[in-house]
C-alpha cells in the first residue's frame, strides 16, 4: 500500500473550460481569434517600433519589449488550451506541466517588471523633461531590460526546483485550461506549509514591489499633472496614465487574485474565469491600451503602409515594362 501511495504521478489531465461537447467548438473559435489578434497586435507594435527611426525612444523601447512579453506570455497558456479543447485525452506530462509552470512565472513576473519600468519611464518624462535623455539612455533602457528578464528567471527557477521536488501520488486532475500553481499545490501529498510562506513572502515582495512602485511612480505623476496649468494638458496627461492604470489593475488585481489568497477559499469557477482575464484578456487588450489609441504610433503604421504601396506599386510598374 505505501508503494501504491508514494507512485509518482507521471502525467496530470487538464479538465479545461467546459466539458460540453456543444460547447467546445464555439470556444475554440474564440480563444483562437483572441489569440492570433494577440499575437498579430503585438507583432505589429515591434514590428512598427523597430521600422520606424521616429519611435526609437525609451517610451517605445519598452512598449516594443511590453508586446513581445505578452506574445510570450499569451504563448505558454493558448496552444495548449486550444489544443485540448479539440482533442478528447487532454494530458500533459509532469516534465510539460513543471516547463509550463516555469514559463508561466516567467513571463508572468517579466510583465509585473516591465509596467514598473515604463511607469518610472513616465516619471522621469514628466518631472525631468530636460534630463530624460540623459537619464533613460540606452545603456540604461538596456540594464533595466536585462536585469528584469535574470531576476525573473532565477525567481521562477527557485519556485520550479521547489514544486517540481513535491510529491505528487494521488489524484491528478487539474481543473485549469493549463498548469497553474494552485491547482497543482492542491494536488501535491507534500506538506506545501513552507512553500505557501515562500510565496507569501518572496512571491509578494517580486509580485508588490513592482506595483508599489508603479503606485508611487504615479501619485508623483499625478502631483505633477496637477500643476499643469494648460487644461488640455491635463486632459492628455490624464488620458494617458488612465490607459497605463487600467492595465496595471487589471493585471495585477487577477494576479493578487489568484496567488495570494488561502488556498481553503479558492473557488475553482472564480480562478477560472480570473486566469482567463490575466492569460488571455490582458494581452490582447495591451496593444489597444498602450498603442492603438496613440496618434504617433498610427501615424507610424500609416506611413509604414504607404512606403509599403508606392515600392509595391514601383515593382508591378517595372515587370509590366520589363
Amino acid at each position: 500500500m505505501n508503494r501504491i501511495n508514494e507512485s509518482r504521478v507521471t502525467e496530470f489531465f487538464l479538465l479545461g473550460l467546459s466539458h460540453s461537447q456543444d460547447q467546445k467548438i464555439p470556444l475554440f473559435a474564440l480563444f483562437f481569434v483572441m489569440y492570433l489578434v494577440t499575437l498579430l497586435g503585438n507583432a505589429l507594435i515591434v514590428a512598427v517600433i523597430v521600422s520606424s527611426q521616429e519611435l526609437h525612444n525609451p517610451m517605445y523601447f519598452f512598449l516594443g519589449n511590453l508586446s513581445f512579453v505578452d506574445i510570450c506570455f499569451s504563448s505558454v497558456t493558448a496552444p495548449l488550451m486550444l489544443t485540448n479543447l479539440l482533442w478528447d485525452r487532454k494530458s500533459i506530462s509532469f516534465e510539460g506541466c513543471i516547463s509550463q509552470l516555469f514559463f508561466l512565472f516567467c513571463t508572468a513576473s517579466m510583465e509585473c517588471f516591465v509596467l514598473a519600468i515604463m511607469a518610472y519611464d513616465r516619471l522621469v518624462a514628466i518631472n525631468n523633461p530636460l534630463r530624460y535623455l540623459c537619464i533613460m539612455h540606452r545603456t540604461m533602457c538596456l540594464a533595466l531590460i536585462v536585469f528584469s528578464w535574470t531576476f525573473t528567471s532565477l525567481h521562477s527557477l527557485l519556485h520550479i526546483s521547489i514544486v517540481s521536488s513535491m510529491k505528487f501520488c494521488g489524484p491528478n486532475k487539474i481543473h485549469e485550461y493549463f498548469c497553474d500553481l494552485p491547482p497543482l499545490l492542491a494536488l501535491s501529498c507534500s506538506d506545501t506549509s513552507q512553500y505557501d510562506l515562500l510565496v507569501f513572502t518572496e512571491g509578494s515582495f517580486v509580485t508588490m514591489s513592482p506595483f508599489v512602485f508603479v503606485v508611487i511612480s504615479y501619485a508623483r505623476i499625478l502631483n505633477a499633472i496637477l500643476k499643469i496649468q494648460s487644461s488640455i494638458g491635463k486632459y492628455q496627461a490624464f488620458s494617458t496614465c488612465s490607459s497605463h492604470l487600467t492595465s496595471v489593475g487589471l493585471f495585477f488585481g487577477t494576479i493578487f487574485f489568484t496567488y495570494f489568497r488561502p488556498s481553503s477559499s479558492d473557488s475553482l469557477e472564480e480562478n477560472r474565469s480570473v486566469t482567463v482575464v490575466y492569460s488571455v484578456l490582458t494581452p490582447l487588450l495591451n496593444p489597444f491600451i498602450y498603442s492603438l489609441r496613440n496618434q504617433q504610433m498610427k501615424v507610424a503604421v500609416n506611413k509604414i503602409y504607404h512606403q509599403k504601396l508606392r515600392t509595391d506599386v514601383k515593382d508591378i510598374c517595372k515587370k509590366k515594362i520589363l
